[in-house]
């Protein structure tokens, strides 16, 4: 397992590097005057455009500007936007919010999807089943916003009075709730669709019936036999979803007004703040590298025939 865990590690270090690059070529090299509407409605003088252009290393050609980027990376240093506020400091104040809403996120896509999922899948066809298919279809068709705001009115001041419009400036659990729900809800279709078909497909397999006809429990047969085979593909897409999750909160934190990570990005490609854009995208590949690595590492733990040596 440590060998395994060792060669996991140095195989990230070329896609972490790939994607980075990526990213910063993709930001940083947009056509354009960076330094538009910096100054108001005037054009900025000559004397802050080289001050900037210095600052931020834009004589050098890309290749040189993401080395230097990536060693003030590794010192602890995620840059300055160009009013001179410190990006880490931004990351720092918004990153928590939106790791709780994504945690929360995937938490009840997780318990509602599985359930619904492994339910309509010991069953078969009936009424459950038409009715969770149909459910799931519905909350595919519609966009996150739509469920959002759906969510907002049923459940805010217009509707039920149980939540408020917007969130406070630090959340907690209880607040994030409801946004939560929005954002997990097309993946939570997911889920519930992906664990049917695995549970449907395996509840036939050999070592099902075998535990069947040893005369074992069916609370046995299912959760140790049938669900842990069953929930690895489900597993591998909640680990890579929480980092979508994170980077796709924009639309959700907008709604309900929560400072996360997604309106700290929103504003960065609005107002042109590459290195605000850079440091996040940078984050959320950081994330995506060690979700990866964990849910490999959970293949074995779930599944005894999978070994790493």
């Amino acid at each position: 397992m440590t060998r395994y865990v060792l060669r996991r590690l140095l195989q990230l270090i070329p896609v972490f590097f790939g994607t980075t690059f990526l990213i910063y070529v993709l930001v940083w090299a947009v056509p354009g005057d960076p330094f538009s509407g910096k100054c108001g409605q005037t054009a900025c003088p000559p004397a802050y455009i080289a001050l900037m252009t210095e600052k931020f290393h834009l004589d050098d050609n890309i290749f040189v500007q993401y080395v230097k980027y990536l060693g003030s990376l590794f010192t602890g240093d995620w840059g300055e936007t160009f009013n001179g506020t410190s990006v880490g400091e931004l990351i720092a104040t918004s990153y928590p919010i939106t790791l709780r809403l994504a945690v929360i996120a995937v938490a009840i896509e997780a318990v509602i999807g599985l359930t619904a999922g492994v339910l309509t899948g010991l069953r078969g066809k009936g009424f459950l089943d038409n009715l969770v298919l149909v459910s799931t279809t519905f909350l595919i068709s519609l966009p996150v916003f739509v469920t959002a705001i759906v969510l907002q009115l049923a459940l805010g001041g217009n509707g039920l009075g149980w939540i408020e419009a917007s969130v406070s400036d630090d959340p907690g659990i209880g607040e994030l709730i409801v946004p939560g729900i929005a954002l997990g809800s097309l993946s939570m279709a997911y889920v519930a669709r992906l664990a049917r078909t695995s549970i449907a497909e395996n509840r036939r397999a050999d070592y099902v019936r075998t535990a069947i006809a040893k005369g074992q429990p069916q609370s046995r047969v299912v959760l140790v036999h049938l669900l842990r085979n069953s929930v690895i593909p489900v597993l591998t897409f909640l680990g890579t979803d929480l980092g979508a999750l994170m980077g796709g909160a924009i639309v959700t934190e907008g709604v309900f007004n929560i400072n996360g990570l997604g309106g700290l990005i929103f504003r960065g490609i609005q107002n042109r703040e590459s290195a605000t854009v850079v440091g996040v995208v940078v984050l959320l590949v950081l994330v995506y590298l060690l979700m990866s690595l964990v849910v490999d590492l959970l293949y074995a733990v779930l599944d005894p025939r999978i070994r790493y040596d």
